[in-house]
């Protein structure tokens, strides 16, 4: 009998916090939020129109640009002449002003020899993060985040308002990194004059 009362006590005080505890509401330190991996612009689709430069992708985007090295190249395609290395760009040079552009900076390639005077520099497309620009042009950059904004721009002939040099684009990423891609393969600039 001794024993019974001292279990049926035990059993009493169990029940007795079990019901505390059910009352109390647990709470464990939330862990911090990682701010950069948290995407700014959702948008799942790139923006698709012609526009002009903007005032600071123009100041970006103007200069003398040195090809400085090979990033990869694009997923859909293979250019045989830069696969694998990319060594006939690196060290080539191309000029990007208000009123002239050149590609005759690149050597060794007779097709991309372009120069032209009041060239028109169209924005094509914007890109808000890295899954819409995946998304539209299949192409991997290297470090491209995902609060990345890229910029698509075209050069084209001011005269026949068609693009030059056929095979030859230009992203601007944040206004602080210029990527080339030559047909599919991708090389980043460095500015060496403004």
């Amino acid at each position: 009998m001794k024993y019974e009362k001292i279990l049926l006590v035990c059993i009493m005080i169990m029940l007795m916090l079990v019901s505390a505890c059910g009352n109390v509401e647990m709470t464990s330190p939330k862990p911090e939020k990682d701010e950069s991996i948290i995407p700014k612009n959702t948008s799942k689709y790139c923006t698709v129109e012609r526009i002009n430069l903007d005032t600071k992708t123009e100041k970006y985007f103007y200069g003398t640009w040195k090809v400085e090295k090979l990033l990869g190249f694009a997923n859909s395609y293979n250019n045989a002449s830069e696969y694998p290395t990319g060594q006939k760009f690196i060290g080539d040079e191309i000029i990007i002003k208000k009123d002239f552009f050149s590609s005759k900076g690149l050597k060794n390639y007779s097709n991309y020899q372009y120069e032209l005077k009041n060239p028109l520099y169209e924005i094509t497309a914007t890109c808000y993060n890295f899954d819409s620009f995946y998304r539209l042009y299949k192409i991997d950059i290297p470090d491209l985040n995902i609060n990345d904004v890229v910029k698509a721009i075209d050069i084209s002939d001011p005269s026949t308002k068609l693009r030059i040099p056929v095979g030859l684009s230009f992203f601007v990423v944040n206004n602080n990194r210029l990527i080339l891609l030559s047909e599919a393969a991708i090389f980043e600039l460095k500015k060496i004059t403004d």
